[in-house]
């Protein structure tokens, strides 16, 4: 009998693949699409990308081709609980989530793997760029880069677990290049070979945050003031949640010198701006903290940590404190550390571990 596999497709070039790929590793291919947001919603008539009508025919021709099976899960509830209300939640609170990593973690990695069990699936395999490995002297399951930096993809996915790790299989990982991925797409006779990657947060495409947020909730956020670092006004802004850290354009005033969004004072409602020398940070303080490669414990590590996505790492020392928390100090101060952002700490190519950016030191 063969081993059974739960494909997570998009309708994209990346599950397409990954789908063909485990079929032809000897699996029985389950394949599944979410079904994430109500279509009838502002959102998607706007531009929302996510399973949309186009997206759910490609995922459903590739199935065919494949000879998998092929449905539709709606997870709309969910995700709008899960995802979109934690993400208006974290602006509200003056911070600046990253709705994708929460997407991952309560979707494809929280639904889809209860699902699996459902299906008696042994492993869930994505389109993700990233790779897992045993640690043959711990027997601890790693998360590792994956061979095509470019589009590396571990850094939002630094919240799973062992017991996850152990069943996920990430076929694009041992890829160096999305060129040699559309090649083997072209050559399984793919339709979507050449369909381009998505890129926005999917249910806000086509609009600002402020103005989706007004929109989802109905509320209006009040105006407020741009003050300098000393207090001084410096003009009106158009609602605190508009705003993150380190953003100069969008600010609508005529400055004489560049400023910077620095801080976000909750309590006055106003927007401190400042020169970029003041954007920079040498340590933070993480919750919500996920350990990887290894269990936490009081000596610091020597690791290097990246704080956004497209970001770049820097080596620092992170050291667990008694309420579970993780203090990262870096070598040199970082520009723009954001609460609301996750950290992620690396040695070498394997992913240490990673949580949520709490509080910021300068």
């Amino acid at each position: 009998m063969k081993k059974r596999a739960l494909i997570a497709m998009s309708g994209g070039v990346d599950s397409s693949v990954a789908a063909a790929l485990t079929r032809d590793a000897g699996y029985e291919c389950v394949g599944v699409m979410m079904k994430l947001f109500d279509p009838g919603t502002e959102a998607e008539t706007a531009g929302y990308t996510c399973c949309a009508p186009d997206h759910r025919e490609d995922a459903a021709r590739v199935a065919r081709q494949l000879g998998m099976e092929f449905s539709i899960l709606d997870f709309g509830e969910e995700f709008a609980g899960r995802v979109i209300s934690r993400f208006v939640s974290a602006y509200e609170k003056g911070e600046t989530p990253n709705p994708c990593i929460d997407c991952n973690r309560y979707m494809k990695f929280g639904k889809l793997f209860e699902k699996a069990g459902e299906l008696h699936c042994g492993k869930i395999v994505t389109g993700h760029y990233a790779r897992t490995a045993r640690d043959e002297k711990t027997g601890r399951w790693l998360l590792k880069r994956a061979a095509n930096r470019a589009k590396d993809q571990s850094y939002v996915l630094y919240f799973l677990s062992q017991e996850q790790l152990a069943h996920i299989f990430f076929p694009l990982g041992e890829y160096e290049s999305k060129e040699q991925v559309r090649s083997l797409a072209a050559r399984y006779g793919f339709s979507n070979a050449e369909k381009h990657d998505s890129q926005d947060i999917c249910f806000v495409t086509g609009k600002s945050y402020g103005d989706f947020m007004e929109a989802y909730t109905g509320k209006k956020y009040p105006e407020g003031e741009f003050v300098d670092s000393q207090g001084r006004v410096l003009g009106r802004h158009r609602g605190i949640i508009r705003y993150t850290i380190g953003q100069r354009k969008g600010l609508g005033l005529a400055l004489p010198a560049p400023l910077y969004v620095c801080r976000k004072e909750l309590e006055t409602n106003r927007v401190v701006l400042s020169p970029e020398e003041e954007l920079y940070a040498s340590s933070l303080t993480a919750g919500d903290f996920n350990w990887i490669a290894c269990e936490p414990s009081g000596t610091p590590l020597r690791v290097t940590a990246k704080t956004r996505y497209n970001g770049k790492e820097a080596a620092a020392a992170a050291s667990l404190l008694e309420n579970g928390e993780v203090r990262v100090v870096f070598d040199q101060p970082q520009r723009a550390i954001t609460p609301g952002q996750a950290v992620v700490l690396y040695d070498g190519d394997t992913v240490v571990g990673g949580g949520t950016i709490r509080r910021v030191d300068r």
